[in-house]
């Protein structure tokens, strides 16, 4: 009996020493009376501000998504309806002037959609979508051609003998090697000229798609809104044209300096080329080296009508904000292109 009395009363004291300790653990983890210690303070303010962030971040995150779903969904339906207006009528071989006046207000509208987003694509979502535009432009403009063509124009050469541009200078040398392609029968064409100053007015290159190719120390002066124009295989050169409703592409150029309006640009192989730029979208450059930017400065008479007739946005220009497909380093910036310093900027263009 004693035994069991004994036993009782030792589990009974463990007990009184447990809910005792138990009560003294519960006191500690109550803040102590009186403020926190400054280093304490110092830590828990760092600690909410880093969850802060997080949520921040998450919550950015989150919304990207969102908008980025959104865009996708919203321009992959947009272009089946565009690509349903450029199918040949039944019974005929081409779309009617009806589905092609909507395809092309449909297009501009799409590609206005395209500019307000690329704040939050990813470079890839960007160019697919700059991609797929270029080739419902080129469906466009082939069901245009098919239902009325229209008659080329092309650029004659005329040689100088008496004088030569002072800029750029024309050094003599072999012309162009490169035969040019043959032109869509939908594009106007420049091509394998050498030395020579042209200047087109609006009746010429307006609504136009505008090939210039093959040149050496040329000056090219499009005075008017051309629907795309097209760069390639320019050497030495001076382009200068009015608003471009749509995108610019050049390609394999060097020693030039251009200047154009337009709501998108892609520069692909080019390297020491000058750009003055209104772009309401954004510049992508591919295999480029020593490109530099500067804001479009140059003027015509009636640039303000060009600009009507194209619908670019002149209050907003993004010309230094340049995205580099070759440069995946998020926080440090291509050495592949940079902006003209204001001294070096070309303020007289005549």
């Amino acid at each position: 009996a004693s035994r069991g009395g004994l036993f009782r009363w030792t589990v009974k004291k463990r007990k009184m020493e447990a809910q005792a300790l138990n009560g003294k653990v519960e006191d500690l983890s109550q803040p102590p009376p009186g403020p926190l210690p400054e280093r304490l303070q110092r830590r828990q303010l760092e600690l909410q501000q880093h969850l802060e962030k997080r949520k921040q971040e998450k919550r950015g995150q989150a919304v990207t998504e969102e908008q980025s779903e959104f865009f996708q969904h919203t321009f992959q339906a947009e272009r089946a309806v565009v690509e349903q207006l450029l199918l040949p009528a039944e019974g005929g071989s081409a779309p009617t002037a009806e589905a092609l006046e909507e395809a092309t207000l449909r297009l501009q509208q799409l590609q206005k959609f395209l500019s307000d987003s690329v704040r939050f694509l990813p470079p890839y979502d960007l160019r697919q979508a700059q991609d797929t535009l270029h080739k419902l432009q080129g469906a466009l403009g082939n069901g245009r051609d098919q239902l009325k063509p229209k008659k080329k124009f092309a650029f004659k050469c005329r040689k100088k003998e008496a004088s030569v541009p002072a800029e750029p200078s024309c050094t003599p040398g072999p012309a162009a090697s490169n035969a040019p392609a043959a032109l869509p029968s939908d594009v106007s064409g420049l091509s394998g000229l050498e030395c020579e100053t042209l200047v087109k007015g609006a009746d010429e290159v307006e609504r136009r798609d505008v090939l210039l190719s093959d040149l050496r120390n040329c000056t090219v002066k499009l005075l008017g809104s051309p629907s795309t124009l097209h760069v390639r295989n320019v050497r030495d050169s001076r382009i200068l044209c009015g608003p471009v409703s749509t995108s610019v592409f050049v390609d394999q150029c060097s020693g030039c300096v251009f200047a154009f309006p337009c709501q998108q640009l892609r520069t692909h192989n080019t390297r020491d080329t000058k750009v003055y730029l209104l772009v309401t979208s954004r510049a992508i450059i591919e295999d480029c080296s020593g490109i530099q930017f500067a804001p479009f400065s140059w003027s015509y008479e009636g640039i303000d009508r060009d600009f009507e007739i194209s619908g670019l946005d002149r209050s907003k220009n993004n010309w230094s904000e340049v995205d580099d497909f070759n440069w995946l380093v998020r926080d440090v910036k291509s050495p592949n292109w940079s902006c003209i310093p204001e001294k070096d900027r070309i303020t007289h263009w005549d």
